[in-house]
């Protein structure tokens, strides 16, 4: 006789996102997680979070805060992401986020955090200085993929190890409580071009805010002519474009270029080698500023335009959040039965 088959969980298909909202989003954040989100709104009910409450493990800006969710609120809806179809808001606004990050560090365990890497980074070798915040970290990032018990997650590589960390914390939980299948085990989406976009400047290391150097990154508001300036100045090597993928090895920063073409102009890498096969840089990098330019420009444009009305913003931020609390509310009525939590 043959065990049965755990429960599955059978709750509707939801995808959860965040963002946090730091100065200057660019072009990984664009190909990486924005340009995702908004094809994921054909498949899956989709829900997509700036959070604020992540931003403040760090260096506390209570004066720039605010202007900064606007701001990433505005990159989303920019984009694409339709707020009528996907719910778009601040997470700070649903305070059931922190209640059930609460119930979470009940459940998970310190060897568990001890483990993740990115802390690890962070915090470097003054591990003891850093906020309690900044270690349990990947806590509340699970309280808030499960408090919508959502099914999908569109992660990078860097955060799969958070992502595994959200489903030990649901299996858990559901064997702890004896609720079976209560939450899900979300999934991953990391399929697709544009995953992981590096430094224009050193292709070991990802593209990002807080690299010192604004020639590191091209910026998602940045106009055609920085965006040119830019892709001249980046790093590549004397020899020209090769062939095929193999001939990609070992040229980092060639294979970064390339990936952004690809990625920029949906299509293969090996389409955009066979198109500039043999060819010099000198030629390579003008087409790829000018692909650049064309796909950030309406974006950038939009950008502007929802920043200089602040209150349309806001609006479409309220709404999310009572949308996104509709949703949350009731789970986390269920989380406090199945915990024994006092219900007044």
């Amino acid at each position: 006789m043959t065990d049965a088959a755990p429960p599955q969980y059978k709750g509707p298909q939801r995808v959860f996102s965040g963002m946090q909202p730091t100065n200057g989003l660019h072009l990984g954040n664009y190909l990486g997680a924005l340009q995702k989100f908004v094809r994921l709104q054909d498949q899956f009910e989709c829900i997509y979070c700036i959070v604020d409450l992540h931003a403040i493990t760090a260096e506390p800006d209570p004066k720039n805060l605010a202007n900064r969710c606007r701001e990433v609120a505005a990159a989303y809806i920019a984009a694409g992401v339709d707020p009528k179809r996907s719910i778009v808001f601040v997470q700070s606004a649903v305070r059931e986020h922190s209640e059930l990050a609460w119930i979470f560090n009940c459940v998970a365990r310190m060897g568990w955090l001890e483990r993740m890497t990115q802390f690890k980074d962070k915090a470097g070798k003054h591990a003891e200085r850093s906020s309690v915040g900044l270690f349990d970290y990947p806590v509340l990032q699970a309280a808030d993929i499960l408090l919508y018990k959502a099914t999908h997650v569109p992660v990078g590589e860097d955060q799969k190890q958070h992502l595994e960390l959200s489903r030990d914390i649901a299996q858990k939980f559901n064997n702890d409580y004896e609720a079976p299948a209560f939450f899900p085990l979300p999934e991953p989406l990391i399929q697709g071009p544009g995953a992981r976009i590096m430094s224009l400047r050193d292709g070991s290391r990802k593209m990002s805010k807080s690299d010192p150097s604004d020639m590191t990154r091209i910026n998602m508001t940045d106009d055609a002519d920085t965006i040119l300036q830019k892709i001249k100045k980046a790093t590549t090597d004397p020899l020209p474009v090769p062939e095929t993928k193999e001939g990609l090895a070992g040229r980092p920063e060639v294979e970064n270029l390339v990936g952004i073409f690809a990625a920029v102009t949906e299509r293969s890498v090996a389409d955009v080698l066979n198109d500039f096969a043999g060819k010099g840089f000198g030629v390579f990098k003008p087409a790829l500023a000018e692909a650049l330019a064309a796909k950030l420009a309406p974006i950038a444009a939009e950008m502007r335009r929802l920043s200089a009305d602040p209150g349309a913003v806001d609006a479409i931020l309220s709404d999310g959040a009572a949308r996104a609390r509709a949703i949350a509310q009731p789970i986390m009525a269920d989380v406090r039965d199945v915990v024994g939590l006092w219900r007044a």
